[in-house]
């Protein structure tokens, strides 16, 4: 009763709800505002790390392994890709998880952190130091053999933990730091994407690199001539993935060079959008007939038509997209990935020969210490050197928090580890041990060095 009578007052306030629709909105506020806190993705990350080590190690391991080893084929008559369910995580939705590396990577270059070199030289040189050391401890601990191939490994930081773990202290460290933590991990993303195209490419086929170098340029061309529908990038930048497949270069390279090639400038600057508005909502009011519907007032219908042009026209196709993409990437592929490589079956009769493992212990060195001495040891120098400035209302042990909470190698170390070992499971095995217990061990030190140097900042009202 009140239900209708409430639906009677939104009808008179110009308001058409469905039947079930509020009921729907109070389910759905609630759950909004939890996915969007920036701690839920790493939360969630977490929780599917730990299901999957529970099903690899009870006994449902059998079945994890025959579910992840299932072949899928995909194709239309004679053309067909046939992959396990394992690969075409690895190699077709991190391409989407790349794609939003690549987009956050161009606008952070355009109008963020990295677009005034002043500003970007501290995460940049901070981010290289982050990179090399820990890729040179590992060598030092493994200079020959197969194992050697795992240097790339611990150079990777997890974003979505990172920050995550940063954001559990938000009250405590400046937005600065923040925004320092997501430049430089950003950065880091760029050097292992480079890392992967240049060092774990086992064989190259020129044709289908010279096709997708075409590809590419076609990509490029859309961009020049103004063209911002999403679709034509789309099934341009699949074929893209496709020829990377073939050439040997690891497909999700796709993700990247397609968010490159994304329009980041409007067709509309806001004074003309704002013209076009005002201009439009005269010929609307004049053409709005009360008590008519738009399904028979065409003139009204046109107006909605070019006013939903115009917003298109103003909006940036990289915003909407990186928006678009945000939450299906942290909330579903990111956790798809953990739960399908964060399985590692334990043996704790041979514990200690784990711990003891050359790669496992270069992995974890080189995530924990190496993370740590690169980015404070080169933030310190550049700082000395007067190459670059401190955030606002930063200081430098929590750069030193920041640079441990990078050991959180997680996502992108696991994916390296797949490249680098991906014929030897039992190395295999040695360098996931190694990142999962990096990773704790990282987000522990740096969250306790984080809260112990930061003191509650004062909100401003």
């Amino acid at each position: 009763m009140s239900e209708s009578k409430q639906s009677k007052a939104d009808i008179k306030k110009g308001i058409y709800l469905a039947p079930w629709e509020k009921s729907f909105d109070k389910l759905l506020n609630p759950f909004e505002e939890f996915i969007h806190r920036q701690t839920t993705s790493g939360l969630l990350l977490m929780g599917t790390a730990i299901l999957a080590l529970i099903m690899a190690n009870g006994p449902l391991a059998e079945t994890y392994l025959h579910i992840l080893h299932t072949p899928i084929s995909v194709g239309v008559a004679s053309w067909q890709v046939e992959m396990s369910l394992h690969h075409w995580i690895n190699d077709g939705l991190m391409a989407l998880f790349f794609f939003v590396v690549g987009l956050e990577l161009k606008r952070e270059i355009l109008v963020g952190e990295l677009a005034k070199l002043r500003n970007a030289m501290l995460p940049i040189a901070a981010a290289v130091g982050g990179m090399v050391v820990p890729a040179l401890i590992y060598y030092v601990i493994n200079p020959e053999g197969h194992e050697a191939y795992g240097w790339g490994i611990p150079m990777a930081t997890d974003i979505a933990f990172a920050i995550g773990a940063l954001a559990l202290l938000a009250s405590r460290v400046p937005k600065a730091l923040i925004t320092f933590l997501v430049a430089l991990a950003i950065v880091d993303d760029l050097g292992a994407v480079m890392v992967i195209a240049l060092f774990y490419t086992e064989t190259i086929v020129v044709t289908p690199l010279f096709i997708a170098g075409g590809l590419f340029m076609l990509l490029i061309s859309f961009n020049m001539f103004g063209i911002r529908k999403t679709l034509p990038y789309f099934l341009v930048a699949v074929a893209l993935w496709y020829s990377l497949l073939l050439s040997g270069i690891h497909p999700t390279l796709a993700g990247i060079l397609g968010a490159m090639s994304v329009p980041a400038i409007p067709k509309y600057d806001p004074e003309r959008f704002g013209t076009h508005v005002r201009r439009l909502m005269k010929r609307f009011d004049a053409s709005h007939q009360p008590g008519e519907s738009i399904l028979t007032n065409d003139a009204l219908a046109d107006v909605v038509h070019k006013l939903e042009h115009g917003i298109d026209s103003v909006g940036v196709p990289l915003q909407r997209l990186e928006h678009a993409w945000h939450m299906p990437v942290a909330y579903l592929i990111i956790p798809i990935f953990a739960l399908a490589n964060a399985g590692i079956p334990m043996s704790f009769g041979s514990l200690s020969e784990t711990m003891s493992h050359p790669v496992m212990v270069g992995v974890s060195l080189g995530l924990i210490v190496g993370k740590f001495v690169g980015i404070t040891g080169v933030s310190w120098l550049v700082l000395k050197l007067g190459i670059a400035e401190l955030p606002k209302d930063t200081r430098f042990t929590q750069i030193a928090g920041v640079s441990l909470l990078a050991g959180i190698g997680f996502t992108m170390s696991i994916f390296v580890a797949q490249l680098a070992f991906n014929h030897d499971e039992d190395l295999l095995l040695m360098a996931k041990t190694g990142i999962l217990l990096a990773s704790l061990l990282a987000g522990i030190a740096g969250y306790l060095w984080l809260y112990l140097v930061s003191n509650p900042v004062e909100s401003k009202d």
